[in-house]
């Protein structure tokens, strides 16, 4: 086995990659704060924490920690044969039940376990999935670790093998004779790769038959041509059954290695300097990966939040065309408005001319009838309510089918039946702001009983009754009434006009109304901004999505170098 190629780092601060370090530890943990797209984009999240977090940071701060020699591979491929192999005794449990290693096992020196603990390289991993096995004293300066199956059908043994992989200084993927060619062994190791871990790969129970013997070990060095590694062989039937594990001279070359980096502070510091380096190398790819998964994100948003502003927008305006439509009063409700204000004797006055109809105002309400305003009101709210709730429901089943059909969003609306229909607040919503709203019809109707020549009318007529006029004017007339009904709106529309007319003058009619229909409209697209607004909180906003991205690409410029 030929050593290890000595790689050195350029010449940095420490303190200052430290804090890089730490800011990008920072924006990985905000990028895991988002939902992610799909697993691999969650996955690559948690590679760049755990990476910083296990490995880059402590190593930069402390070089010369004890190097961290990951025993790596799928299901029976001898991991812990090996690890038994290496301490000469039976630390880890190994057999024929699958998966046999459920926990990590971490064999070293007390001295070097509490210094590996103490640095926070294996923080990631909680203290119940880790089990430590005594090394000798003379051991010191390099720990083992065995990690669980890279192939188990358990998720949480699949998590701590990725996890260590970006804790560890040296991988020992350990394979066999039938499964070196298996694809998740090959995915893990693509990781490995990528981070610039060194590797040693042991090939396990190869037959003894030397035919089979050299096709095998032919095409397993044909697969890793690309980046050559040490590559170790080891016969079927090599075992030691005293300790459960390989014989000791099978495994010789890396017996040796590993005593060799035990017993020279120099050549552990060239591994560690060798796996720092390549961690450096891959955080920035990795990073930038990270920042596309995130750009690609904000498309989705932005994508899905057009949905819903685009739906929630066309509903709002086919309400405010039904709004534009008539009075929205019953033909009940409008005879007795029409009754309150006189409509047959002031009709016949109009045609003399406004200055006489602000003559007669004085006496053309009946002293004993009683002005309807709040029969009219609560119709005008009622109506209004119903219609309100029924467009923003629509809005709602819209929105909703909509992004049923996009798959990054159908579980998200799967998951909350409120989305189809309006939130259950709405009604109140309604109901709460139209009340301020006519209030603040009143409160307008008031200011504008200062100016001298409205004084008098508003006090025959009273503030609240002129107040429902000026409600009523807000809206268009006879448009899609039919009947009866049309020529009750019509003329109620006509008398409530040369009313507001008469009282404050064509001018401040119209800024009176204008104000009442703006208000109104402000109200409305609140309300339904609000609506919408339980669909834009389901996605991250994409603006803090694409901010992430640029942070993370900035976080890594230069630190390849």
């Amino acid at each position: 086995m030929y050593p290890l190629p000595i790689c050195t780092v350029r010449a940095v601060d420490s303190t200052q990659l430290i804090e890089r370090c730490d800011r990008l530890a920072a924006l990985a943990g905000r990028r895991l704060a988002f939902p992610a797209a799909n697993p691999a984009a969650e996955a690559r999240a948690r590679q760049l924490r755990d990476h910083l977090d296990g490995f880059v940071r402590p190593r930069v701060a402390d070089i010369d920690a004890p190097l961290l020699v990951l025993l790596l591979g799928p299901t029976g491929a001898g991991k812990s044969s090996l690890l038994n192999t290496i301490a000469g005794a039976e630390v880890s449990k190994a057999g024929v039940l699958r998966p046999t290693t459920k926990d990590a096992v971490l064999y070293a020196s007390e001295k070097d376990a509490d210094r590996i603990l103490a640095g926070g390289r294996l923080a990631a991993i909680g203290r119940d999935r880790l089990k430590l096995a005594a090394a000798p004293a003379g051991a010191d300066g390099v720990a083992v670790i065995d990690a669980p199956d890279i192939d188990s059908v358990e998720r949480d043994n699949r998590e701590l093998a990725d996890v260590l992989v970006e804790t560890s200084d040296l991988c020992v993927f350990v394979t066999t004779a039938t499964r070196y060619a298996d694809l998740v062994p090959w995915e893990v190791l693509g990781r490995v790769r990528e981070r610039g871990l060194p590797l040693v790969v042991i090939l396990n129970r190869v037959p003894n038959d030397d035919e089979d013997r050299e096709a095998i070990v032919a095409d397993a060095t044909r697969l890793f041509e690309e980046k050559p590694v040490d590559l170790i062989v080891i016969d079927e039937g090599d075992l030691d059954p005293r300790v459960n594990g390989l014989q000791r001279d099978k495994a010789r070359p890396l017996l040796d290695r590993i005593a060799l980096l035990s017993a020279e502070a120099d050549e552990r510091r060239a591994v560690a300097t060798q796996a720092l380096a390549g961690a450096l190398r891959g955080l920035t790819p990795l990073a930038h990966s990270i920042a596309d998964d995130l750009e690609h994100e904000a498309i989705d948003a932005d994508a899905l939040q057009r949905i819903a502003a685009s739906t929630y927008a066309e509903e709002l305006a086919s309400l405010n065309r039904a709004l534009q439509g008539g009075l929205l009063l019953r033909e009940e409700v409008l005879r007795r408005w029409n009754e309150f204000v006189g409509a047959d004797q002031v009709a016949r006055f109009i045609s003399t001319g406004i200055g006489r109809l602000r003559a007669m105002l004085l006496t053309v309400f009946r002293p004993a009838a009683a002005a309807p305003v709040t029969v009219v009101e609560a119709e005008m709210t009622s109506t209004l309510e119903a219609l309100a709730l029924r467009h923003a429901t629509e809005a709602a089943r819209r929105t909703a089918m909509a992004w049923s059909d996009r798959s990054q969003a159908a579980e998200l609306v799967a998951g909350n039946p409120a989305l189809w229909s309006a939130s259950k607040g709405f009604g109140p919503a309604i109901r709460e702001g139209l009340s301020a709203w006519m209030r603040t019809i009143v409160d307008d109707v008031r200011s504008h009983a200062g100016r001298k020549r409205a004084v008098a009318q508003i006090a025959a007529l009273g503030v609240n009754a002129v107040a429902v006029a000026v409600m009523l004017g807000v809206f268009a007339y006879t448009a899609g009434l039919t009947g009866a009904e049309v020529g009750i709106a019509a003329g109620t529309a006509f008398l409530n006009q040369k009313l507001l007319e008469a009282i404050f003058g064509e001018g401040a009619m119209g800024e009176l109304i204008a104000n009442a229909r703006s208000r109104l409209g402000e109200l409305l697209t609140s309300l339904f901004e609000q609506e919408r607004a339980r669909f834009d909180a389901l996605v991250p906003s994409p603006q803090g999505l694409r901010e992430l991205a640029a942070d993370l690409r900035a976080a890594v410029a230069g630190m390849a170098s």
